[in-house]
């Protein structure tokens, strides 16, 4: 019961994720009663898809394998896993309209009706600090604001982070100007960025979500020079 839904092994990741896309149809979005998540599926599921499906194509021929297309490949289904456990545990699984045929229908674990786990609302904001592993490379790690340093633990209850950030000339002075979203179940979160925006400003900050979808406070605006 305790094992991941979700595959390590990288054809099969593929193969189950393409299999779920392909089910998130308009008329079966509309039946199981996700038309307010339309904009997510199409703007932050559906791309981060496309990544991994590029990425895949292109490691998929072991003549041709490198070990730079596979750590493309890694970054890439580490990215779409994240989203991915958003969808099922966050989205579809608490759904009364998705039934266990439709689950099924997408490669996903049916629900166990008996089994019930409502988890609180975040309360606490994490608490997050920046590495620079490399040239135009920034890593965001994140872990629970109430426990020592040296933990990088969720709070119970929790799911993931969402992220949000923009490379901006002046301060944001709101959350709602971080206008890039991201959501990352484990810390580090790694941004890459292009040449010329090295020496850029971020400014970034973290939210918790917990399994249901509710998210908690923001933590305050903080912000890193691209290297």
């Amino acid at each position: 019961m305790n094992k991941d839904w979700i595959p390590k092994n990288h054809e099969q990741l593929y193969d189950q994720a393409t299999q779920s896309i392909t089910y998130l149809t308009t008329p079966n979005i509309t039946r199981m009663g996700l038309k307010g998540f339309q904009s997510w599926i199409t703007e932050t599921l559906q791309p981060t898809y496309a990544t991994l499906k590029t990425a895949f194509d292109d490691w998929k021929n072991p003549s041709q394998r490198t070990t730079l297309k596979t750590t493309i490949l890694v970054d890439a289904e580490k990215s779409f896993k994240a989203i991915y456990r958003r969808l099922y545990v966050g989205i579809l699984k608490e759904n009364p309209l998705v039934t266990n045929a439709d689950l099924v229908a997408m490669g996903l674990p049916e629900r166990n009706d008996g089994e019930r786990h409502d988890a609180d609302i975040p309360k606490t904001s994490p608490a997050a600090s920046v590495k620079l592993p490399g040239p135009a490379i920034v890593e965001i790690h994140f872990r629970d604001s109430s426990v020592d340093n040296a933990s990088r633990a969720k709070p119970a209850g929790v799911h993931g982070a969402e992220i949000c950030w923009i490379l901006s000339k002046t301060p944001p002075l709101k959350w709602e100007e971080l206008s890039h979203s991201s959501f990352d179940t484990a810390s580090p979160f790694r941004l890459t960025f292009e040449g010329d925006q090295r020496g850029e400003r971020l400014y970034y900050a973290l939210r918790w979500e917990n399994s249901r979808g509710e998210k908690g406070p923001w933590s305050e605006i903080q912000d890193a020079v691209v290297p």
